[in-house]
């Protein structure tokens, strides 16, 4: 066989057999790239998961300290209910989380305009306290959604680039969906307790 071949069809295998080497080495790591960052995307979701969390658990102690001075703002208990509830149906979907955060911001919003109708509610350590757990916790979803964007952005970007598009399509790969603010988070409105 080898005598068949000759010297130049051997170097023609061998350059062959460099070339789909070289090209399954490429796609392996193409593929690596975009699974991690898929991963990635998923990571700095569930960060912002675990504030907004954190967010859903808060209000509602705020909303009981309010209680006590506002007996009648019952409704932002319910419209607040209805957020937490939309939220925990989500199911990681980065819309109907955006729409839960997005209904929670208005009910926060509300609820702020109400507490500052009661200068002894703003006088309330508990109520200081819970509304800088509050603050800071706002200010932790800002960043991690900042991540998150910023993630989804460099993942999106990775499989939009040639010739890593078409491994994406290749593989299933599609691009994430960026956390977008409501349009009273647009608005800056500043809310100074």
């Amino acid at each position: 066989f080898m005598l068949l071949v000759g010297v130049g069809g051997w170097i023609a295998i061998g350059v062959i057999a460099i070339l789909v080497v070289a090209l399954v080495a490429l796609v392996i790591n193409v593929y690596n790239k975009m699974v991690k960052g898929r991963n990635r995307c998923k990571d700095a979701f569930s960060q912002i998961d675990v504030q907004l969390t954190r967010r859903f658990d808060l209000i509602p102690n705020l909303v009981e300290t309010v209680k006590g001075y506002a007996k009648h703002e019952e409704s932002i208990l319910e419209e607040f209910a209805r957020a937490r509830g939309a939220y925990q149906s989500a199911n990681g979907d980065i819309d109907k989380v955006s729409e839960a955060n997005n209904a929670l911001t208005s009910v926060l919003t509300r609820f702020m305009a109400v507490s500052e109708q009661y200068p002894e509610l703003k006088a309330d350590a508990q109520f200081n306290m819970m509304m800088a757990t509050l603050k800071e916790t706002e200010d932790k979803i800002a960043i991690t959604r900042q991540f998150y964007n910023d993630t989804v952005t460099s993942y999106n970007t990775l499989l939009q680039l040639f010739p890593n598009v078409i491994f994406a399509n290749m593989f299933g790969f599609h691009d994430e969906k960026l956390f977008k603010a409501s349009e009273e988070e647009r608005k800056n409105v500043k809310v100074q307790f």
